[in-house]
């Protein structure tokens, strides 16, 4: 099988060693995702948007490797507050309510103090 690696442009990518996401056969693995603006790489102050912009990456790195948002089988969110989920929720459902990825939501704590939400997905090809 092949292994692809695909780059979103970060400079953390380079600087940390790891790829925004892995394809390997029909599985894409895409790698932890926070908020911040990829044009501007301004890290916005509400976590919907944050979530938003996640999920905006994330689906270009599917797209790029060939996948669609519907190919999501897998997801993870890891909120800084438990507070925020009912600030992201509505943001999560408007793109899985009718992919319904198997889910799971942690508290933790991210390596910025900005970052309120970081998004992980696990997707495989139809």
């Amino acid at each position: 099988m092949t292994r692809t690696l695909i780059s979103s442009g970060s400079p953390f990518e380079k600087q940390v060693g790891y790829s925004r996401a892995v394809v390997d056969g029909d599985w894409a693995f895409v790698a932890g995702t926070t908020g911040y603006d990829p044009e501007t790489r301004v890290m916005p102050d509400s976590a919907a948007e944050q979530a938003r912009n996640a999920l905006g990456v994330i689906e270009r790195a599917l797209d790029e490797a060939g996948f669609a948002m519907a190919d999501i089988v897998r997801a993870t969110y890891y909120f800084t507050d438990a507070a925020y989920w009912d600030e992201v929720g509505p943001v999560l459902g408007e793109i899985f309510g009718e992919i319904r990825p198997a889910a799971t939501a942690l508290i933790a704590g991210l390596i910025k103090p900005e970052m309120k939400v970081e998004i992980e997905v696990t997707a495989k090809r139809r």
